[in-house]
């Protein structure tokens, strides 16, 4: 098949998944990418889950429009954020109209309690996952704990905390002698 093609139709399947946005996607995205296509490797998709969370928009495009470049340059980049995005414009189009319609009925507001919780246990797996991969010694525990108590407690833009845990990243293996 087509490499553009191909790259479509599975972004297009992960965009099937944006019930809960961008970070519901992210273990259809790890599974889809790393594990059935091999295009990218489970520490470069977590260096495009941090770089899509820094840039603006929805973390799941931004890594699919990453993954579509480093594959096939601009034309790649395009392809897949046009199959992420598709599903959802279809799946919109659509309900918008209905919705309204519906919004009142009960089973339609318990439909959606349901989803809810679901898209809550698809984010904690893919945290679950990222955290085996990027909490790999004390020193990165104890990152991992100061910015999720930080990000709780402290009324900070989550840019400064990703700015800092990359400085002091930096700083720790220019330390260790690291490369």
């Amino acid at each position: 098949m087509n490499i553009l093609l191909d790259m479509f139709v599975t972004f297009a399947k992960v965009g099937v998944m944006t019930f809960g946005g961008g970070y519901a996607m992210l273990p259809v995205l790890q599974r889809e990418v790393v594990e059935n296509k091999g295009w990218a490797a489970e520490e470069e998709l977590m260096d495009y889950f941090a770089i899509g969370q820094c840039t603006p928009g929805i973390i799941a495009v931004n890594t699919a429009t990453f993954i579509g470049q480093k594959k096939k340059g601009v034309a790649g980049g395009i392809i897949a954020t046009l199959g992420v995005v598709f599903p959802s414009l279809v799946i919109i189009s659509l309900l918008a109209g209905v919705i309204t319609a519906f919004s009142h009925l009960a089973w339609v507001n318990h439909a959606f309690g349901g989803i809810r919780i679901c898209v809550c246990v698809l984010i904690l797996n893919a945290v679950v996952k990222l955290y085996k991969k990027a909490v790999v010694d004390r020193v990165t525990l104890a990152v991992f704990l100061i910015v999720s108590l930080g990000s709780y407690f402290l009324p900070v833009s989550p840019i400064i905390f990703i700015v800092l845990a990359a400085a002091l990243g930096i700083v720790l293996q220019n330390i260790k002698g690291g490369k």
